[in-house]
């Protein structure tokens, strides 16, 4: 069956760094497009950043622009989220997301909407401390 970890999670101070990690297994990695979710408690999921199968296409939340790096390595079936300047606003329960691309072809716009994904990690826990 699918399953996707993510990993990486932790408490940093404000302007801090971290790097998650999200592992799949049971698809055909090259054939899925990646995203990272976030929820924060008592708030919808919201997306971050979203990369095309082949991690030519990625896509950013506007909150998150410059300060966040999505990327993708097909050889370790592996997604990243490289997370610097950090602020208190960014502390949320971190999901990847994954939508197996092998019968359908999605729009631009798809990418930023959770409804598409067919499968979701277990999440992992971001802290900002400010």
């Amino acid at each position: 069956q699918v399953q996707l970890v993510e990993s990486g999670g932790g408490l940093v101070q404000a302007g801090g760094s971290l790097r998650l990690s999200c592992a799949a297994s049971g698809l055909t990695f090259s054939w899925t497009d990646m995203a990272w979710f976030r929820q924060a408690s008592g708030k919808e999921r919201e997306f971050v950043a979203a990369i095309s199968n082949n991690g030519v296409n990625t896509y950013y939340a506007d909150s998150v622009k410059g300060r966040f790096t999505i990327s993708r390595d097909n050889a370790k079936n592996t997604v990243y989220l490289q997370m610097n300047s950090l602020k208190p606003e960014d502390t949320a329960i971190f999901y990847c997301g994954a939508r197996p691309t092998y019968t359908t072809t999605y729009t631009s716009s798809s990418f930023y909407s959770p409804a598409t994904y067919n499968y979701w990690g277990q999440g992992t826990q971001v802290t900002v401390s400010s």
